[in-house]
């Protein structure tokens, strides 16, 4: 049995989902494949941009996110996925090197009035770099119940 369910992800409840580091040449692949603006690819082409250096992509930068949230949520939950979400703001360029702390915050919960065994969670997701935020974003997620009505 799952160890985390909709009846644990009540408003105000803050994870931890850990820190990482912006490995260079992760961050280039996925920016060529993925996002291969010349800023996010090229150093000359970075340094001339308004965001100053060769960066990451803002999908790479959430994309690690992701993969901290499964690893600390999801992977042990009871989640069926998410509907979508209302807000992606990336607040700050992210950079070869950068540590990233990661982080959620349940701001929301109701149970699915169609679906009585599944719940309804709001999530704020964030990443920080020494203290400044750099990435936020909202979005519902999909949970099992461990009670059944």
């Amino acid at each position: 049995m799952a160890t985390i369910a909709y009846e644990d992800l009540t408003p105000g409840r803050v994870f931890d989902l850990g820190k990482t580091e912006i490995d260079r040449e992760e961050m280039l692949a996925f920016n060529a494949r993925f996002d291969p603006q010349p800023f996010h690819l090229d150093e000359e082409a970075g340094r001339n941009s308004v965001l100053g250096g060769l960066c990451a992509s803002g999908w790479f930068t959430a994309s690690l996110w992701m993969r901290a949230y499964v690893d600390h949520v999801l992977g042990d939950s009871t989640s069926q996925g998410s509907p979508g979400g209302n807000e992606l703001t990336w607040l700050a360029p992210v950079f070869p090197g950068d540590v990233l702390h990661f982080g959620m915050e349940v701001t929301g919960q109701r149970r699915s009035r169609s679906k009585p065994d599944l719940g309804l969670v709001e999530i704020t997701g964030t990443a920080d770099r020494d203290g400044d935020r750099i990435l936020r974003f909202s979005f519902v997620g999909m949970f099992g119940t461990r009670e059944q009505d």
